[in-house]
Formats: C-alpha cells, structure tokens, sequence
C-alpha cells in the first residue's frame, strides 16, 4: 500500500545552528532534537540525559493521599491484602510490582488474575468472591477497575475496601472506592496523563514509600517490571514514561530476578545490548502467551519466583505457548483475510467489523493490528460464543476507538479501552447494528486522506551527511516507541549498487550509492520489491532508519527501510 511521505513543519535554521553550537552536535541531530519540540540546550540536556528526578511529584495525582494512608493501615495491622491484576503484560508487571513491593515492606499479600476466557477483562464477581473465601480486607487493583461500580459494591457488602489503579478512560463517574488511581481523572491534575497500567502501580508505591520515610533505592529495583509492562502496552515513549523505560531498560539487562533472567536465555537475549524493540517483540509475547490461550497465573510466578529452575522451567513453557499462540494467529489472519475479501467493500467501509465462531478471543487483538497494518482502517474483530461475542478493535491514527465505542454503547454489554485499542462485549444479534453504526461515526470524523496510511519523516538528507557518529548520537535518542520513534531520514536520487536478493522471510537485501558514498540497505518484508529494485535504469528515493548493525565482532553503517519509492 503506497504510503503518503509527510515531513514536519520547517524549523528555524538560526535556531538549529545555535543549538548545534551549544550541545556540540551537528546541524542535523540538533534539527532532529528540534523536530521533537526541543528548543534549548537546556531542554535538550533534559532529554538527552533524562534522571528519575525527573519524575513528577506521586501527591499531585488525584486519590493518592488518602490510598497511602489506607495501604499504611493494611501493612500495621496485618490485613490481607489481594493484588487484582489484568491478564496481559501490564497487568501481570503491575500485579508482581505490587506483589513483591508491598511483600518487601511486610505486608500479608496475595494476588489473583482473571480468565480472560472465563472472566473477560477487569474485576469480576467470581474475583471478589474468591477475595472473600481468602479472607481479604483490601483489593488494589492494578490496570483496571475504572469502570467496576457494581464489583466495587459487591466487595463493601462483604466487607472489602478497594483502591482502584488504572489508566484506562473513565466513564462519568467513577466506583465508590477507598481512592481511585488514574491520571485520566478529569479531576485529576498529574502533569503526565500517559502512564501505563503498572506505571501507575509505580507511583502508588513511589507515594507510600515517601509517605513511610522509605529509601527509594529498594523500589527502584523494581523499575525492570515497571520498562516491561511499560513497553508491552505500547504507550508513548515521552515525558515520565521514556525515563521509567530507560531506566527500567537498564535493570533488565542486569536483572537480579531469576524469571527474567530465564526470559533472556529463552529468547538468546541474554549478554545482548537491550533496545525496546526486542522487549515489545520478543519478551513481551511470551509473558503475553500464557494469557491469551490459558492462564495467565503463570506468567504472574515466572516474576516473583525466586527460584531459578522453577524460572527456566515456566520460561520455557511459556516459550511454547507463544509458538502456538502464532499458529492460532496465522490461521485467524489467514481466515479474516478472506473476509476482508469477500464481504467487505473497502471503499465503502471506513471500519472493518468481522465476527466468528471459530476464532479465539484470546488473540484476536493482534490479528486486528495486523489488519489494520495490511488495509489501514479501524479493525474490530468479534470471537462469538453462542449468543453473544467479544471483540478486540485497534485504530489508526485519525480516529479515536473508546470515543466510537461511546456512541455505540446502546449496542453493546461493556466496552473499555483508549484511543488506539479497545475491548467490547456484545450480543451476537446485534453486531449487524453495531457495524452499521461504527461505519456511520467513521464517515463524519474521517476522510479518504486519513485512510492512507502514512510515512512519518524527520529530514531529508545526503548520504554523505551521516556516518557512526551520527548512528551514535542517534543512540542517545533511545528508548524508542510511539512519541519517541527512532529517527526516520529520507533520501533522493539513490541508484542499486551489485545485485539485490532475499534473505530470511521476504527480507530485501541491496546496497544503494548516491555521489561516492555506498551504504547496506535491508527493507524487512520488503522482498516483493525485489524486481523493480533489480531494474538497472531504477532510482530509489528511501526512507530508512540509520543503525549501527554488528556482525561478527564488526559494525557497519545499515539503512534500514520503512518505505520506498522506485522511479
């Protein structure tokens, strides 16, 4: 699908040079710290060297007075306290950060995770009677709960106070808990809305630690839980999130924790510079499998087990699990495909909305990303059981899921989620009328520009202008994600150097020359281009990613494609 190329707007050139001479950086790395909103050296040396310092007060957060004070009673008195958690990476990081944090500081801990098959997502009434028969007194949650009213009061009634963390949208109102958690409170003031699931957790605990006249230092070990489930659940890589994950980075690559450790060998990561690619396709997938077509209380041991053959040997498991989870995704992938073909009118359908009998709830939420990746339209992908289904949607940029979803919701039994992705419950007669209404949302808030996908550039260059020290400064620019991407450079008038071939999966490998200066390219999945790049009389303009790719004991320059345009 051919990609609209969009640069940012241009910067002041003065103002480029005057940050080049002040951080002693060349033109282009300042003209990319400027791309990012950077301004100043000041700000600069801000983003470039980010501390824990950084982070913003955990008091300024709505609630968080009144939970520490509560969690302070539970430790002194020895209540017993569960740690609900979700079923994916988020909620699992959270659950274990909870759990060995409030474990260290003495306090009468356990935890459980819902069925994502049984239970669905969120509190459950079969989770607050299992807190009841355990003889709970305090439920925290961790990564949701910001729309359980009727859980919240099920757990009063039989005696059990909740705090409630989360960083999901909330509904008008919020359940009548001890405190409730969340920096999307329109209430609440907390400079930096886009914390995840077991960041929040972090700042609990980063309160109740302040609040005891704790030392930080034994909390920050845990800043390796904090960067996986930060990581795995894909929100932006700025402000307060960048420094957990940098931070939390660097204790995984000298992890104490022997399930982590365990991860490492498992996926031939360990002694390896860590980046967070490797984090959100590789660790997080199999942390992620045990969840999705079982149970995820797994996974939950695998991070608090202090033993490490127990460690290898879940590690392992799971490792199986996350080949099976791929064999269920490929033959959904490979039956929505057909859908996608036979039943829908891709220019007349701004969503696409697909239901099955045969398809497993549990992964049909990658499935939908990869669809929205191959047609670039909202996705929503509907598993059916009997008469009602659940469905898993993913977006694109132009269009806001959970705000869709509300003017759905006559349609609907629940529904939760953010801008991007999504879950929902439904009876199965009634997706007809829910896809309908989707379909009729997306035609007023969407246009045909918004549904071609687009290539996201930083700058226009010459070969000639980069070399290892600009993929060095680059570096710095890490970790990368959404808000934070690697930086994307483009060039003009390239020509094939020697013959173009395929490597891998459908991986295009070529080296390119502009003026005398010859570069490696690879374009992973690119491998279909192989004829046209073959074409002697072709120029490519490119966009790519500059890496320094090592080899043997070697490093070599590398352009990595995300897009190209043979003329």
């Amino acid at each position: 699908m051919e990609r609209k190329w969009v640069f940012p707007a241009g910067g002041d050139e003065q103002l480029v040079k005057e940050l080049a001479v002040s951080l002693e950086v060349t033109p282009l790395v300042a003209r990319l710290l400027m791309v990012r909103g950077i301004k100043n050296a000041d700000e600069a040396r801000l983003f470039l060297d980010p501390q824990m310092s950084d982070c913003h007060d955990p008091f300024t957060m709505k609630g968080m007075d009144s939970i520490v004070v509560r969690l302070e009673k539970a430790l002194r008195e020895k209540e017993r306290i569960m740690i609900y958690g979700d079923y994916d990476v988020d909620g699992i990081t959270g659950t274990a950060l909870l759990w060995r944090s409030l474990s260290y500081l003495g306090g009468d801990v356990n935890w459980y995770l819902p069925n994502r098959a049984k239970e669905g997502y969120g509190i459950s009434p079969n989770g607050v009677e299992e807190a009841r028969k355990r003889g709970v007194k305090l439920l925290v949650s961790v990564d949701c709960g910001i729309t359980a009213h009727q859980e919240v009061e099920l757990a009063r009634s039989l005696g059990i106070e909740c705090i409630i963390t989360d960083h999901h949208e909330p509904k008008e109102s919020l359940p009548d808990a001890v405190a409730v958690l969340d920096p999307k409170r329109t209430d609440c003031s907390y400079q930096f809305k886009e914390l995840a699931g077991v960041g929040v957790a972090y700042k609990m605990l980063q309160g109740l630690y302040r609040h005891l006249g704790l030392d930080e230092a034994q909390l920050q070990e845990n800043l390796d839980l904090v960067a996986l489930g930060t990581l795995a659940d894909i929100v932006p890589l700025t402000g307060e999130n960048r420094v957990l994950a940098k931070y939390g980075l660097e204790k995984i690559r000298s992890s104490s924790k022997p399930g982590i450790r365990a991860l490492l060998e498992v996926t031939g990561l360990t002694g390896k510079p860590l980046d967070s690619g490797q984090i959100v396709f590789m660790l997080a997938p199999r942390i992620n499998a045990a969840g999705r077509i079982g149970e995820a209380d797994s996974a939950l041991r695998l991070l608090i087990t202090e033993n490490q053959d127990e460690a290898f040997a879940i590690a392992r498991t799971l490792d199986q699990e996350n080949r099976k989870r791929k064999e269920i995704d490929d033959r959904i992938l490979a039956d929505a495909m057909d859908m996608v073909k036979q039943r829908v009118d891709l220019d007349q359908a701004m969503v696409i909305v697909l239901e099955s009998e045969n398809w497993h709830q549990g992964v049909i939420g990658i499935v939908a990303s990869r669809l929205v990746e191959q047609f670039y339209r909202p996705t929503i992908l509907i598993a059916v059981d009997g008469e009602k289904g659940k469905g898993s949607a993913r977006s694109i940029t132009a269009f806001h899921l959970h705000e869709a979803l509300k003017g759905c919701q006559e349609h609907l039994l629940g529904f939760g989620g953010h801008k991007y992705a999504a879950g929902m419950s439904i009876e199965t007669a009634k997706i007809p009328e829910f896809r309908q209404k989707m379909n009729q949302i997306a035609k007023q808030t969407l246009t045909s520009d918004d549904l071609m996908p687009t290539q996201a550039l930083d700058v226009m260059v010459d070969l000639d202008e980069v070399d290892s020290n600009t993929a060095r400064s680059f570096a710095k620019f890490a970790p990368f994600g959404p808000g934070n991407r690697h930086p994307v450079l483009a060039s003009q008038q390239l020509r094939v150097v020697g013959s173009p071939y395929i490597v891998g999966k459908n991986h295009l490998k070529f080296k390119v020359k502009q003026k005398q200066r010859v570069f490696d390219a690879i374009g992973f999945s690119f491998g279909d281009l192989l004829d046209e790049v073959e074409d002697p009389d072709a120029t490519l303009d490119m966009a790519f990613v500059l890496e320094e790719n090592e080899w043997q004991g070697q490093k070599k320059l590398q352009l990595r494609l995300k897009d190209i345009k043979v003329r």
